[in-house]
């Protein structure tokens, strides 16, 4: 592999910022230091420019296999890269679902070939596939994913024995959709009454309401303090789920922890008029008290990463009506943009950001050697510029299904250079492509 210097880059990393040269050799960070001389195959001039941490993304649906109409493998990690996002774990709910640890070793034999992204597949839940669950691999699978709400073909995971058998003998890190089924049959079935089917977008947080995403987020909570299970619930919605969470423990020492995902802290319900369908996601996107009580509990730790729940849908699916009109959007180009916009905004800290968007996620799923800029970990990095404004245009847009929520929006931050396990992936905006990812490893 080349070797790769990139010269006084002022670093950002483990709640610090500095000025450093970087040598990355063999795919590993070999040296930082103040002012390093030795040749090396390519030098990337870093003067003014941010380095951190590549992002580690732990929740996307990159549709493939059986949805590849909405994203692919291949285009979607191309959108990561070029957004910053070096590594990501992607969810079961493709086609078939991902219930068998036949079907799961042929996602990673996909990624092997297609993705430029390091990546790591969840290993999915039903209410009778238990006996497959226990078999995956803690060492090298992320994660058992729970759905706790619907979900697409036979992932609803609502008998209550079978949660118990679960959260009582699973080894590993279960990651939760929390949303009470119920509430949500019980609220849809209201509003039909009253308006039959012209339900419009605005009623998406009454029906997918905080009353739903409560019950079910407690109840996970319940079940894995009785179980101590390794419990991880994702996209947190709500003020109120936030107060579940505890902030006075070390992040390595928690038992259960909590994601927040880029659209809950970045939208609210007023949003809805201009963007319509284009917010659908599940969990809802809500008021503007619970957009910003989910900042909140990032900041002060109750709330331990920041995700995507990339999950892209074509604009002829996503132009359907309210209620034909499937859930969930595209993230993944401009996650940490929009992230750097708050802080732009004041309202977060550029070390906050590493912290969130790679260290911890990296200490909540116990990665291998990545998520720091340290010597002798993975060189996964990626160098910002916070003053090269570009808008978010059709023209720039990677993902297959062509359409940001972000459209027309101008950021104040671009990324500049990306670079995965060693490999200099995506510069000044051109992919270089030939090198893929690397599976990713844990220590457990």
């Amino acid at each position: 592999m080349p070797t790769i210097l990139i010269k006084q880059a002022t670093i950002v990393n483990e709640n610090q910022q500095f000025v450093a040269d970087i040598l990355i050799k063999d795919g590993f960070i070999e040296r930082v230091d103040k002012q390093i001389d030795t040749k090396s195959d390519q030098e990337i001039n870093a003067g003014g420019l941010h380095l951190l941490p590549g992002c580690i993304d732990d929740q996307v649906h990159f549709r493939e296999p059986g949805l590849t109409h909405k994203g692919e493998i291949y285009t979607e990690s191309r959108a990561a890269v070029a957004g910053g996002i070096t590594s990501f774990m992607e969810m079961p709910n493709t086609v078939p679902n991902t219930l068998t640890q036949g079907l799961l070793a042929n996602k990673y034999a996909i990624a092997a070939q297609k993705s430029l992204a390091n990546y790591s597949f969840f290993m999915g839940a039903s209410n009778d596939n238990l006996d497959e669950v226990l078999k995956t691999d803690i060492l090298n699978v992320c994660g058992i994913k729970v759905f706790m709400g619907s979900s697409t073909g036979n992932m609803l995971v609502d008998n209550p024995t079978t949660l118990e058998k679960l959260f009582s003998e699973s080894p590993m890190l279960i990651a939760t959709h929390c949303e009470d089924e119920a509430t949500i049959q019980r609220n849809l079935a209201h509003y039909k009454y009253i308006l039959g089917d012209n339900i419009t977008i605005d009623y998406h947080p009454k029906i997918r309401s905080e009353e739903a995403c409560y019950l079910s987020s407690s109840m996970a909570v319940e079940l894995a303090k009785k179980n101590n299970t390794r419990l991880h619930i994702l996209h947190i919605s709500t003020e109120k789920e936030t107060h579940l969470f505890d902030n006075q423990l070390a992040l390595k020492d928690k038992r259960i922890t909590a994601e927040a995902c880029i659209h809950h802290m970045w939208f609210s319900d007023a949003d809805y008029a201009t963007k319509g369908n284009f917010i659908k996601w599940n969990p809802a996107i809500k008021t503007v008290s619970d957009r910003d009580g989910i900042l909140q509990a990032v900041l002060d730790g109750r709330i331990d990463v920041i995700a995507t729940d990339h999950a892209p849908h074509t604009l002829e699916e996503k132009s359907q009506s309210y209620l034909k009109a499937p859930s969930g959007g595209p993230l993944v180009q401009h996650a940490l943009v929009a992230m750097l916009e708050l802080y732009h905004q004041g309202k977060i800290t550029l070390e906050q950001i590493a912290e969130k968007m790679a260290h911890n996620v990296a200490i909540c799923f116990q990665i291998e050697k990545r998520g720091f800029i340290r010597e002798g970990y993975w060189a996964d990095l990626v160098l910002v510029d916070l003053n090269k404004h570009h808008k978010v245009q059709t023209d720039n847009i990677l993902y297959k299904c062509k359409w940001s929520p972000f459209e027309g929006q101008t950021f104040n931050s671009s990324v500049t250079h990306t670079i995965v396990s060693g490999n200099l992936v995506y510069e000044n905006g051109q992919l270089i492509e030939g090198i893929n990812g690397k599976r990713l490893s844990f220590s457990r």
